[in-house]
Order: C-alpha cells, then sequence, then structure tokens
C-alpha cells in the first residue's frame, strides 16, 4: 500500500519547507535510509531519509519550490499502483485547493477578475494608487452617501493610504450608486471603491463581476478628444503668466510619473480642470516634440562630460532562511522594548592572557573565545539576563546556551552553545570553529541552533568598533562585541598607549532593567579586564 510523505517539522519554528534539491526522481526504487531530498527549513538545509522502501509514485513539491509542514511532499508505493485519492488527502494540495478556487471565482475582489459588461453612462471608481508603495486604502471619510448626486470635481471621500490622508474626486458627473466600504474601511488598490451613473441604473451584476472596465476605454477617450493636442498652446501661454493649474491630486500624480507637463495639457473638467483621463489621453504635439529636440543640443554639450553609465535593477527571489530571518527580526524589534548599555573595555591584560594561552601546544584561541566564556560566566552571576519573556511570566534558565551569530550567503543564523559555562576555552574555540564552518556550508543540524538563552554578535574582525544588534529571540538580551582599537588612554593618571573595545549590550526592557544590565556588564569588564577572575 502507497505511503504518504508529509513535509516535516524540523524545528520548533518550522512552519513550511523548501525542497532545495531532490535525490531522487518520479520512477525511482527508494530503499529505507534514502536520502530523498534536502529540505531547508527557517534555520538550516536537512537531508531528509525515506523511512519506507518502494518506488517513489508522486513529488508534491519541486525543486525550490516550498510547501507547509505536513502536506503532502512525496508518496511512495509499489510501480504503477493508483494514487490519485492521496495526491489530494490534505488541506494544501491536490484536489482540496478546488473549493477555495471556487469560492474566489464566485466573489472576485479585483477589477482584472472580472467579466461584467458596464452600461453606457455608468463608471466604476477603482481605489486609486496614491503613493508608490500603496497596496490597499481606508475610506477615512465619505462625502457622498448613495442617491447623491456627484459633479465632476466634488471630493467623494478621503482616502488614507500609508502615508497620508488625500481628498479623492469624481471625474464624472452622476448619482453615487454604490460604495463597495463603509467609513474606516478598507479595500485593496484597483478594486472597486465606488460606482457613479444614472439614477435607478442596477449595478448588482457589475458588483458580482468585479467591475471590469472594457479593455479600450482609454483609446476611446483619446479618440473622442481628436483636437485636444491643437489647442494646448492656450493654457501653457495663462501657466506662464503664474495662473494656477487647477488638476487633481490623481492626475497631477499620473503627470509626474509619466513625465507630462500639466502646463501643456488642456483640462476637460468644470472650469478647465484636469482631470485623469486628461492625462491618460494626452499625446505630445509636433511643436511640443519640436521644443524638446531643439534644447536637445545644450544638453549633449554638457553630457559628455557627464558620462554617466546606465544600470538596471535586478531582482534576486529570497531564500526560505532569509524570509524566516526577516520575519523574526520584525518581531523581535517590533515587540520587544529594546534599550541599549555600552561599555569600553581595556583589552591589554586580556592580550597578554590570550598570548600566553596560545603559547600552549595544541591551543590557538580567539578573542571572540574569550569574550564567550566571560559572557557565560557573567551569565552565572546575573541569571535574570538569562531569562525569557512569556507573556504572563518570565523564565529563568536553568541552563546557560550561548548563541553565536554567524553570517552565512543568505544572512545569518546562530549555532548554540550548550552549556558554555562549563566548558574551557579549547572546547569553546573548537565548537565555534566547527560550527561556523558547517553553518557557511548548509551543515548544520536544527538542534544546533535551538535553545540558545543569549547570544552573542561579533563584527570587531571587519574593523567594526560600535555597534547594536536586534534580540535574538527568546532571548532578552544580546551582546554586540566591537574591533580592539590601539589608542591614547589614561593610566594612572599617564596618558599612554592602550588597546580598547566596545560592547553593546541590547536588553528586552520587558526583563532586565536598567541597573541589572548595568550591573551585568561591570562583572563582564572585570572578567575580560582581568581574566584571572574567571578562575574564581
Amino acid at each position: 500500500m502507497a505511503e504518504v510523505i508529509t513535509m516535516p517539522r524540523l524545528s520548533d519554528t518550522m512552519t513550511e519547507g523548501k525542497v532545495s534539491k531532490w535525490h531522487k526522481k518520479v520512477g525511482d526504487s527508494v530503499k529505507e535510509g534514502d536520502v530523498l531530498a534536502e529540505i531547508e527549513t527557517d534555520k538550516a538545509v536537512q537531508d531528509f531519509e525515506s523511512e519506507v522502501n518502494g518506488t517513489l509514485l508522486y513529488i508534491g513539491t519541486e525543486e525550490g519550490g516550498s510547501s507547509p509542514v505536513d502536506s503532502v511532499l512525496a508518496i511512495i508505493g509499489e510501480a504503477g499502483e493508483d494514487i490519485s485519492a492521496l495526491k489530494g488527502g490534505n488541506a494544501n494540495a491536490g484536489v482540496a485547493g478546488k473549493p477555495e478556487e471556487k469560492k474566489t471565482e464566485d466573489k472576485p475582489t479585483s477589477v482584472e477578475q472580472a467579466n461584467a459588461e458596464i452600461p453606457a453612462g455608468v463608471e466604476v471608481i477603482t481605489m486609486p494608487r496614491l503613493s508608490d508603495t500603496m497596496t490597499e486604502g481606508k475610506v477615512a471619510k465619505w462625502h457622498k452617501n448613495i442617491g447623491d448626486a456627484v459633479k465632476e470635481g466634488d471630493i467623494l471621500a478621503e482616502i488614507e493610504t500609508d502615508k497620508a490622508v488625500q481628498d479623492f474626486e469624481a471625474e464624472v458627473k452622476g448619482i453615487l450608486l454604490y460604495q463597495s466600504v463603509e467609513e474606516g474601511g478598507s479595500s485593496p488598490v484597483d478594486t472597486i471603491l465606488a460606482i457613479i451613473g444614472p439614477e435607478g441604473t442596477d449595478v448588482s451584476g457589475i458588483v458580482a463581476g468585479g467591475g471590469k472596465k472594457p479593455s479600450t476605454a482609454s483609446n476611446q477617450q483619446t479618440a473622442e478628444k481628436p483636437t485636444e493636442t491643437k489647442t494646448v498652446d492656450q493654457p501653457k501661454a495663462s501657466a506662464s503668466s503664474g495662473d494656477r493649474i487647477a488638476i487633481s491630486p490623481l492626475a497631477r500624480k499620473i503627470a509626474e510619473e509619466k513625465g507630462i507637463n500639466v502646463h501643456d495639457v488642456k483640462g476637460s473638467g468644470e472650469n478647465g480642470r484636469i482631470v485623469k483621463k486628461d492625462i491618460e489621453g494626452f499625446t505630445p504635439n509636433t511643436a511640443q516634440v519640436a521644443e524638446k529636440s531643439t534644447a536637445a543640443p545644450v544638453e549633449a554639450t554638457i553630457a559628455p562630460a557627464m558620462n554617466f553609465v546606465q544600470g538596471e535593477d535586478s531582482e534576486t527571489t529570497n531564500s526560505q532562511v532569509r524570509n524566516i530571518i526577516a520575519k523574526r527580526l520584525a518581531e523581535s524589534k517590533f515587540s520587544a522594548p529594546h534599550y541599549y548599555l555600552m561599555v569600553e573595555i581595556n583589552m591589554d591584560k586580556a592580550i597578554e592572557a590570550r598570548k600566553e594561552i596560545n603559547s600552549l601546544p595544541d591551543t590557538k584561541i580567539s578573542f571572540n573565545d574569550m569574550v564567550i566564556k566571560a559572557t557565560a560566566m557573567a551569565l552565572r552571576k546575573h541569571p535574570q539576563v538569562n531569562s525569557s519573556w512569556a507573556g504572563d511570566k518570565i523564565i529563568h534558565h536553568g541552563n546557560i546556551n550561548v548563541g553565536v551569530a554567524v553570517a552565512i550567503p543568505d544572512g545569518l543564523v546562530v549555532p548554540v552553545l550548550k552549556n558554555a559555562d562549563q566548558m574551557n576555552y579549547n572546547q569553546i574555540a573548537s565548537s565555534v570553529k566547527d560550527m561556523a564552518g558547517r553553518a557557511k556550508s548548509k551543515g548544520l543540524k536544527a538542534n544546533e541552533m535551538e535553545g540558545s538563552t543569549f547570544s552573542v554578535s561579533n563584527l570587531g574582525m571587519f574593523g567594526i568598533e560600535t555597534f547594536t544588534s536586534i534580540i535574538n529571540q527568546p532571548n532578552s538580551a544580546i551582546l554586540s562585541v566591537g574591533a580592539i582599537i590601539e589608542k591614547p588612554i589614561v593610566k594612572n593618571g599617564q596618558i599612554v598607549v592602550g588597546n580598547t573595545m566596545k560592547l553593546s549590550l541590547a536588553c528586552d526592557h520587558r526583563v532586565v532593567d536598567g541597573a541589572t544590565g548595568a550591573q551585568f556588564l561591570q562583572t563582564l569588564r572585570t572578567y575580560l579586564e582581568q581574566p584571572l577572575t574567571l578562575l574564581l
């Protein structure tokens, strides 16, 4: 009997997995223990092994594709076996997806989804895109109610975008027949906002169909005004005399995007007001093109000296790791009230201690290893810093597990040193080196990146003197380590050359109070400035 293989949950925070590579293809024989695929989770890429014998009959997610945890990943069974009923065995794949699709077809929300024929004289008003980052708009206030007469230029509503609240003006005359949302409601850009037309018009079919406009509408508008471009000299002349141009905000925005000089456009609205359709139907006349051509020689005399090189934008699809990192950091930054404490450490004695330690056979430690050891010991003395916020309680962790931030091509991962306070320098050094190497080659296991109670991020090797980090939740603090800098310092009342390093501690104020964080840094400073105290 065929066996359904589902997308496994390979970490406690994993919600979906990406198939980085399939090691088997449909029709291949599979044995128990064979690597079926490489699965990219929110923390690492792991080999996924088969637990059954048989033939690979079905692949639910292609290479590079993602699917939710517990959805059908593959089906293994006997060659030729009928598996049609198994393919749709979850809510995210196969047949189970069809009811949702049918529901969407019955109730389209986008103008582009509809096929309803719009009667003559009826105008569908869509939610405008009033900023380049706007995806939906909120109706802050309606200035017209259903049944009200609307004139061109009347303010229909106040639309709240992601940046501001703007008046939205009508560009047609008629009766307001339909409003898609109440005051305070939102709808996506380009979906129906309102319908204006002759009184008594039945617009139920337009609403049900999504209100699609004829694709040739803009061409028809242009065709209806064949002489517009012949009369552009008059508004241009009035503009030069200092007269204010009457133009709707939406028409002005479209003109800016298209590079159209509004002084060259004749408005068809009330009192010569320029509206959206005037901009969309505007075509420069021969005189305006000639004017631009005349200016070209002047520009040409400047261009050779500038010698600009035109670049092209490009896109890179985010990996699953990058998407999850972005999600986790945003959640941390906007949910945990961060504050920062900074201290400067005299590293002269730490430099001497490291030199002596590295003179021992088979021993080579870094300053980062020393910081990790000192941090773990300081956490033992300040358990509140080694705690996590859990809503209605604070969890005080018994073990000290230090996460060490490691940069990888896809972003950042944090392998964890378990019980770091009980490790010696050699154990810390070898563990960090091993996990950092495997992190960059995607060889870390998920359990090696779980369970941290505190994190350390070091950019000192890049020459960064000081920086702050975002807390790696559920931790309540993270230590940022800068470079060791040689500079003048005051020692015993004398200015001498010394070596200093700056540390920054980001704390979650819900768990770690300012005084607690400061005391932790004082202890950490003592351990680094006087390394022998670590032995006490």
